[in-house]
């Protein structure tokens, strides 16, 4: 099968939820209270103040860096915090859309996968990946402000499996707009027929344990996202993002 023209070049080799997400989680800012009855959402500043919140497009876009980007090889011994910083950037330097030729991956020594080294240097990538302000400053915003429609919707299920079927991880935004209820960010790395339509299993930087499930309605072409800590649960839409020079 030909690669789809709007897809980046394929991963060299599958996304692994265990190997290929960050051990630290991206933290709400926000105490969100859902009242059942009503549909209504409060919340509350989070106390104490989270040291690492607003990142959620800055781990997924790094998250997949890190899989076109990086070798893990534990057999050589790690280096000093000036070593592993200098490898982080030059991984933080690569393209997220584009996967390293075959033998252009840059050699993390010591560690196994990122898991592991996210685990062992979490201050270090906290510090390198980037900033809060690169989940707001994104060039692909620019679409969520416009009427997404169901057809849209429909092609775009469509395209995410295709791309995990030609082992690219899509990166992707989740969103209700004008009302914010859920600004996020996502990777899917597996995707399963349904008798409705498709199951989507994601690597969500905010609950780094273990993986979610995004599911997209054939009847509908609405995807949907159950309840957790941040949302409330239901249908969103879903933007992908960081395939090419417009997104």
């Amino acid at each position: 099968m030909d690669r789809p023209s709007h897809l980046p070049v394929a991963a060299p080799r599958q996304f692994n939820f265990a190997r290929d997400s960050f051990a630290f989680e991206n933290e709400t800012f926000w105490e969100y209270h859902f009242d059942a009855a009503t549909g209504k959402t409060t919340f509350s500043r989070r106390e104490p103040k989270p040291d690492y919140a607003h990142r959620c497009f800055v781990l997924t876009r790094a998250a997949r860096q890190f899989l076109f980007h990086a070798r893990f090889d534990q057999t050589q011994k790690a280096g000093d915090d000036q070593a592993c910083r200098r490898l982080i950037r030059a991984v933080m330097a690569r393209d997220a859309r584009a996967s390293a030729e075959p033998g252009k991956q840059i050699v993390i020594p010591g560690y196994g996968d990122l898991r592991q080294f996210s685990r062992a240097r979490e201050p270090l990538l906290k510090a390198e990946c980037g900033g809060a302000w690169r989940s707001y400053v994104l060039r692909s915003h620019w679409r969520m402000i416009f009427p997404i429609s169901r057809a849209h919707q429909a092609r775009t299920a469509a395209s995410l499996d295709a791309a995990l079927k030609q082992n690219v991880p899509p990166i992707i935004h989740l969103v209700k707009f004008p009302s914010l209820t859920i600004n996020h960010s996502m990777i899917l790395f597996a995707a399963a027929e349904t008798s409705e339509g498709l199951a989507f299993q994601a690597y969500d930087p905010n609950h780094p344990a273990q993986p979610v499930r995004l599911s997209f309605d054939r009847r509908t072409s609405v995807f949907s996202l159950p309840p957790n800590r941040y949302w409330a649960g239901g249908e969103l839409d879903i933007i992908e993002i960081y395939r090419n020079w417009l997104m």
